[in-house]
């Protein structure tokens, strides 16, 4: 069996590689698994026929239950770390005798080591971090197996202040090049936009009557394996987005190629395209730049580089601008996991997120606090979304026992490095983020190394600001601040500075880069929205907190005592043009950091969106200021066990409303007008207070007298069925696709149950498997690979993932003493 895997891999290399100068073949699929520390597993000869069969990206955590034992504490999520083993045999094809052949990974965490052929290539600690590793020396001629182990040690916890996941959780490549090609990450492409007046290149104006102007200037690092001179002859193409060519090379660069070192070779002068289709974040248009390395005439390389021409500026006192427009960053942050699917990269999970993040009217994202992966930035530069690109979240002193800061000294410069010449490449990236709330700030070695990180990155790139995320605002004891190695700081919290930022700080930009930290727990609300609570409390945890149920407000009025609420750091950005924008902590709940609770909370409380991508009632707050269509958002549900115990009919509770569009909102209760509410100067949200009374609530919002939306939130009644909604029911084989499935709990009258926690049971037949199941509630301490589930305020998600072939998949939820429900999808090429 063994054998014809080998030959069906065998064949596969061989199609992939013939007649391409740089095949990249897909390296995920046929890797072997194990748990647990066998240092023999690094020998070639070693069995591991009883080894787990898989395929990557693989997170080995995300698998296991919640347990508070765990020495990740429930700060890494409850969950485990450990070390674990991959192996995968392969025969490498006839076409690649005489190349060169690489393997390329896209993150491993962490602390990797690799080893093929029993030859050792190295190690690499930061989870972080995409590398690659040359495999020619060792490789064994075609018709014979190669093997590659690749050790994984995330054992020594805590080692961050969120989950990590652990494992090959992002893709693997295997490259295959002739003797001369582009060094990996080897071609670094800069585009800019100017006017013309006169005949002569000045900045962009948009308001300019003459033509407009891209520049396309090209800098490419080759990299030769010959030991003798060539005639080397470098070329490049420039496409529209239609296919269509734009600019080439008039008279190809040639030059001498004499050394099995490489050479960097510039391209002085550069294209021009005229009138160019300008990236923005509502027209993400790209250029395709195709560069081809020929030796006498032969085609020895070519790489192809998506990019955007763009403009991007900051003013100390008109804020951002993008194209020669303004614009207010509407950012959030995010960390890198996808709930139940832990950290293991997915495409239609990225595009999921996004595509919530983009209809709440988001425009940008911080990875927080590490650079994602490639293939989000893909994602970001074609939906998009403008990027901080974001490096440490520590330096020299650490935030745990066991973090980078064990690594920093002698790692620092090639990860930094690495992630500036994988990433510089991308339009959506409009800064770069050296570190988040470093303790140097308030060390003096925190000068040189500020600068010296400021440095790293302006030698591989002068054409985006560096920032980094601070926290002491008293520049007379920050350190990083007084270094002036950063072109733009980056505020976090301390909302209170910012209308009177440019007396306290003159001639400085500003981007506040974390704001908020508020919590919010999807459909639970307090009775009365306009009490305040900062939480932990001084001195306190979770079990202080009496009739402590591990969930917080959905209304906006709870947060943690070194943030806000989320109002009160947008009013100050949209009143005052000096603020360039915002980046809200955080855009969706993530594993770890359950603030403000103790172990059983076991993922974060501070998301927009929950775990399981069900919005919460805030998003819609964003949703009315940050986009243009019309909202109406109102809440809580009408059912008085959404406020827990206590509320009986009569009692006074708290209705809220979010909307745009509109002059006012007249809500009604069981047909009877309970006040029309319009929003003052400062506003953006209306209350009422009301006893409550079951039945229909209704909202109607006007502009000039005239309904713009309607909206109404009925009282349920006992759980009667089941719903199953997919957000897409065509999916690729492939294995990887997925499909978010929301599973709703409905009365008899097909309402939905907001209290309702009934266990939901999955099964699915067909070509397809569960890849997991949530209910966004922070304290669920149920396998998020199980496929089983309680509702959590009447909704539930499965995620259901194609296998390779095609066909039809039926999910089907049931539950006792409720009707089922049964979904069918469909897989195709």
């Amino acid at each position: 069996m063994r054998y014809l895997y080998c030959v069906l891999v065998f064949c596969l290399l061989q199609l992939v590689v013939i007649g391409q100068p740089r095949p990249t073949i897909d390296f995920n699929e046929g890797w072997k698994f194990y748990l647990g520390d066998d240092s023999l597993a690094r020998d070639a000869e070693y069995d591991d026929s009883k080894w787990r069969k898989l395929s990557l990206p693989h997170d080995w955590s995300i698998e296991s239950d919640f347990k508070k034992e765990f020495p990740a504490t429930n700060q890494g999520g409850a969950l485990p770390g450990g070390v674990g083993w991959y192996r995968k045999q392969f025969i490498l094809p006839a076409t690649a005798k005489d190349k060169t052949v690489r393997i390329h990974f896209g993150g491993v965490y962490q602390n990797s080591e690799v080893w093929i052929n029993d030859h050792y290539l190295g190690k690499r600690p930061n989870g972080y971090i995409s590398f690659s590793y040359d495999l020619t020396p060792y490789l064994i001629p075609s018709g014979n197996k190669n093997i590659i182990a690749v050790k994984v040690d995330n054992s020594q916890q805590p080692n961050s202040r969120w989950y990590t996941g652990s494992g090959i959780y992002r893709k693997v490549s295997l490259i295959v090049e002739n003797k001369i090609a582009f060094d990996r990450q080897g071609t670094f492409i800069k585009s800019f936009v100017y006017s013309s007046k006169g005949g002569s290149p000045v900045s962009f104006d948009k308001t300019s009557p003459g033509p407009s102007y891209g520049l396309v200037n090209i800098e490419v690092h080759l990299r030769s394996k010959i030991p003798r001179p060539g005639k080397i002859t470098l070329a490049h193409r420039i496409y529209d987005a239609g296919g269509k060519k734009v600019a080439s090379s008039s008279s190809p660069h040639r030059f001498e190629l004499d050394t099995m070192y490489g050479t960097t070779v510039r391209m002085d002068g550069g294209f021009t395209i005229k009138n160019p289709v300008l990236w923005s974040i509502k027209n993400p248009y790209l250029y395709k730049v195709v560069s081809s390395v020929l030796q006498d005439n032969i085609l020895m390389d070519e790489v192809v580089t998506n990019i955007g021409i763009r403009s991007c500026s900051f003013d100390s006192e008109k804020g951002f601008f993008l194209n020669d427009e303004s614009l207010k960053i509407q950012g959030v942050c995010l960390h890198h996991d996808f709930g139940a699917l832990g950290s293991a990269f997915n495409i239609a999970a990225a595009k999921r997120q996004l595509r919530i993040l983009k209809e709440m009217g988001c425009n940008a994202i911080r990875f927080s606090h590490n650079p994602p992966a490639e293939e989000m930035l893909d994602l970001c530069d074609q939906m998009g979304f403008l990027v901080v690109d974001e490096s440490f979240d520590m330096w020299q002193k650490r935030k745990n026992k066991f973090d980078y800061h064990l690594e920093f000294k002698e790692w620092h410069k090639r990860d930094l490095e690495d992630m500036v010449r994988r990433d510089r490449n991308h339009p959506s990236i409009f800064m770069w983020s050296i570190g988040n709330e470093i303790r140097e700030q308030f060390d003096s070695t925190g000068i040189n190394l500020t600068r010296e990180l400021a440095d790293i990155v302006r030698n591989l790139d002068n054409t985006r600001p560096v920032t980094s995320a601070l926290t002491e605002m008293d520049t007379t004891k920050n350190f990083i601040w007084l270094s002036n190695a950063l072109d733009i700081p980056g505020w976090n919290y301390r909302h209170q500075i910012y209308a009177d930022y440019r007396k306290n700080y003159p001639g400085k930009k500003f981007i506040a880069l974390e704001t908020a930290s508020a919590f919010q727990t999807r459909g639970a609300y307090s009775r009365y929205s306009d009490s305040i609570f900062i939480m932990p409390e001084k001195g306190k945890i979770a079990s202080d907190y009496p009739d402590n149920d591990y969930t917080t407000s959905a209304y906006d009025n709870t947060y943690a005592y070194w943030g806000s609420t989320h109002e009160a750091p947008w009013k100050l950005v949209k009143a005052n043009p000096h603020l360039s924008g915002l980046f809200v902590w955080s855009g969706f709940d993530y594993l770890g950091e359950p603030t403000p609770y103790n172990f059983p909370a076991r993922s974060s409380y501070f998301g927009i969106v929950d775990l399981a991508g069900f919005p919460k009632d805030i998003y819609y707050m964003y949703q009315s200021e940050w986009t243009s269509k019309p909202v109406l958002h109102i809440f809580p549900a009408w059912n008085a066990e959404v406020f827990g115990k206590g509320v009986q009919r009569g009692d006074s509770v708290d209705v809220w409303a979010y909307f745009n569009n509109a002059d006012e909102v007249e809500l009604f209760l069981n047909s009877k007008s309970v006040g029309v509410r319009r929003k003052g100067i400062d506003d953006v949200h209306i209350m009422w207070r009301l006893p409550f009374q079951p039945g229909t609530l209704k909202a109607v919002s006007r502009k000039s007298g005239k309904i713009v939306l309607t909206k109404e939130l009925k009282t349920a009644g006992k759980p009667f069925r089941l719903e199953l909604i997919a957000d897409r029911k065509m999916l690729k084989t492939g294995g990887r696709d997925l499909s978010f499935i929301t599973a709703r709990v409905l009365d008899r009258n097909g309402i939905p149950v907001p209290f309702a926690n009934n266990l939901l049971k999955f099964t699915i037949s067909g070509e397809g498997i569960i890849a997991g199941t949530d209910n966004g509630f922070q304290a669920d301490l149920v396998s998020l690979k199980s496929k089983e589930r309680k509702a959590w305020k009447g909704l539930a998600l499965a995620i259901v993932q194609a296998t390779g072939k095609k066909g039809n998949i039926t999910l089907r939820a049931d539950s006792a003493g409720l009707l089922p429900a049964i979904l069918t999808l469909t897989t195709s090429d």
